[in-house]
């Protein structure tokens, strides 16, 4: 069995790509590393709250955790297992994909109340935008908006949607097809698409910055950056390690990406990578405090949870790529 349930039925294409196994740790992760539970994988830190949310599995409930301490605070059951995690909004809720249930999970900060929606089947990620959240369903191929509480409208996705991200402004929604290898831009209010493009050889994770989105190429090693008008890769940086994983610092303006091959977390501008950090074991998940600039690692494998506090890039600690 592959480490991450990214896989699935695709109208004879090739598989969608699955993290690469991490071998053993060789270099001790940076910062520190507390025991969590069970296979934590999906990250999503809210800077009002200093709460990170961290998806668990068997049992299937959300952590959520003390960014500051790396204290737990509360567990809050699933009904099933969750993969992607993303904020809502600045302050909650986090939207929880419980895949085998077929349903989003809002589960509100920092209080932990839940509210459900039955959606497509197998929903793998969600992100908000235009008081919508949009939620890809993963063995349907098609994107469930739901809107005050409900599923109001059901839009045909790229073959198998496991990545969903909105822009900066929330005016448009990317949607990876990771079996079809494309990605599908919407516009988040009118629902209409404004086009789709073949990317790289085994796109898994996609976030959005300003007008541009950028995409994890797991198969082909790089992180493309996405151009919309016309939509067009514009972008590729080459990242050699099994890239998974990513976290933007809006704040900073920088890309933080875990490379499953070699266990580690890496930088980068828009333009190049800068450096790399020692992180757990099968590093699947990453997150930014955008206040702090901390970072969190989670380690699927082993059941913990990395933070560390990078230093300044300034100099030759800045030069790598």
């Amino acid at each position: 069995m592959a480490v991450a349930a990214c896989g699935g039925s695709g109208n004879g294409l090739a598989p969608a790509a699955e993290p690469s196994r991490s071998p053993a740790l060789v270099d001790r992760p940076a910062g520190t590393v507390v025991e969590l539970g069970h296979k934590p994988e999906g990250l999503a830190f809210d800077p009002a709250t200093r709460l990170l949310a961290v998806g668990l599995t068997n049992p299937d409930r959300l952590a959520l955790v003390d960014g500051d301490t790396g204290r737990l605070v509360r567990r809050v059951p699933l009904p099933e297992s969750p993969r992607h995690l993303q904020l809502a909004r600045r302050g909650g809720p986090v939207l929880v994909p419980a895949e085998r249930a077929d349903t989003l999970v809002q589960v509100s900060l920092p209080g932990g109340r839940k509210r459900t929606v039955r959606v497509g089947r197998f929903p793998h990620d969600a992100a908000a935008a235009r008081g919508r959240i949009f939620v890809g369903n993963e063995f349907d191929d098609t994107i469930s908006v739901v809107e005050r509480g409900r599923v109001v409208r059901t839009l045909r996705a790229p073959v198998q949607p496991g990545g969903v991200a909105v822009t900066t402004n929330r005016e448009h929604v990317g949607v990876i097809g990771v079996r079809e290898r494309a990605l599908e831009v919407f516009d988040a209010g009118s629902l209409a698409s404004i086009g789709k493009l073949s990317i790289g050889l085994g796109p898994t994770h996609i976030v959005g910055a300003g007008d541009r989105f950028f995409v994890v190429d797991t198969r082909g090693n790089g992180l493309l950056e996405v151009h919309l008008d016309p939509l067009r890769v514009h972008r590729r940086t080459h990242l050699e390690g099994g890239p998974y994983g990513i976290a933007l610092d809006r704040q900073r303006r920088r890309y933080w990406v875990t490379l499953t091959a070699r266990n580690e977390v890496v930088e980068l501008t828009d333009r190049r990578a800068l450096r790399s950090f020692p992180t757990v074991r099968q590093p699947n998940s990453v997150a930014v405090d955008p206040v702090s600039g901390r970072v969190f690692v989670a380690s699927r494998l082993d059941g913990t949870l990395q933070f560390f506090d990078p230093p300044d890039c300034k100099g030759q600690a800045c030069n790598r790529g």
